[in-house]
């Protein structure tokens, strides 16, 4: 069993997101994350999905898919070279000053961008990978008491060069 990832091009219909969601809870597959947004064609949308199966279920999955009278294309991201990142909202609260330069100091380490601050609190909005965000949330919530985490899907688009995620 291991992450497997997806990119489907489907036509920008309502409900089409709800069959293709469907299909992974008809058949009992556990969807990570699902990320759909309109194209450089409004007609069309990509969906950006992350299924944890072995082999021959993700096999399947991709045959299921490819039947769907609403699927334009089915891409395999798996073992392909990719440049990936998910959204993710830190915000940490209950903080004193000494704190809240500490949270700045994390930002700066992450590059990521403090998008609010408040009396007590600091709000990171985070365009990173998905092991950096992990990375980012295990060390905010082992040196913060109020650690609240609001994440996105992951988009992700071929790479053009060979970089890998």
């Amino acid at each position: 069993m291991k992450n497997r990832w997806i990119a489907l091009y489907v036509e920008n219909q309502v409900g089409v997101l709800a069959k293709v969601s469907g299909l992974f809870s008809a058949k009992s597959y556990n969807l990570q994350s699902l990320t759909v947004g309109t194209t450089e064609d409004e007609t069309v949308s990509r969906m950006t999905i992350c299924v944890t199966s072995d082999d021959v279920t993700f096999e399947q999955i991709k045959k299921q898919l490819n039947t769907m009278i609403e699927v334009i294309k089915v891409i395999d991201l798996t073992n392909v070279p990719i440049h990936m990142k998910e959204i993710l909202f830190a915000k940490v609260g209950r903080c004193t000053f000494e704190e809240k330069q500490e949270v700045f100091q994390i930002a700066e380490v992450f590059r990521v961008q403090v998008a609010d601050i408040g009396k007590d609190s600091v709000l990171l909005e985070c365009k990173l990978t998905e092991r950096r965000n992990n990375e980012l949330i295990a060390l905010l919530k082992s040196k913060f008491k109020s650690v609240e985490v609001v994440r996105g899907g992951a988009v992700a688009i071929e790479s053009i060069s060979t970089s890998c995620r």
